[in-house]
């Protein structure tokens, strides 16, 4: 289940982010501090062209999805990213059946709730089982380009996907 984001799962967010996994399939690999997630926040739950979602398993919250950069005048085009507790979900055995559901709730939110005729993204290079994953959901990948990203040389792949094109359950 996704819900929106509120004040109460702040430090449950940069908790997550932190996680070592978080930090190196993001293209910004430093440990976020209190204050930068607090500035992130204070710009991110006023702006009208992003969202925060909470990614619920089972009762308890294990992710964050974003969407952000969305535009319904003309096609409704928006970008998505998320991250889950990566050590909670794997303590519980539960890594990967979070990591399905969480992406088909996110494609599900985009096309039916936010109304988008294309999601967009982005995916390091070297995120293997990623850039796998985004395939089984469709997801297209365009033209790399390198980054420096926090002193470290980057491959950033974008990556999108079409209301028409998406696997429908």
């Amino acid at each position: 289940m996704l819900r929106e984001a509120t004040g109460d799962d702040v430090n449950l967010m940069l908790s997550w982010r932190n996680q070592e996994i978080n930090r190196q399939a993001s293209k910004t690999s430093h440990v976020i501090t209190a204050d930068e997630h607090a500035r992130w926040w204070a710009v991110v739950r006023t702006d009208p062209t992003r969202r925060v979602l909470v990614y619920v398993r089972d009762g308890v919250p294990s992710g964050v999805v974003t969407f952000f950069d969305l535009r319904v005048s003309g096609p409704a085009t928006g970008s998505w990213g998320f991250y889950l507790d990566a050590d909670g979900l794997a303590a519980r055995g539960e890594t990967l059946p979070a990591w399905l559901e969480v992406m088909r709730e996110a494609v599900d939110h985009a096309f039916d709730d936010l109304g988008l005729d294309r999601l967009e993204g982005e995916v390091l290079g070297h995120n293997a089982v990623v850039r796998q994953m985004n395939r089984r959901f469709r997801f297209v990948e365009g033209t790399p380009r390198t980054e420096i990203s926090d002193g470290r040389e980057i491959t950033v792949i974008p990556i999108s996907l079409d209301r028409a094109n998406r696997r429908r359950r």
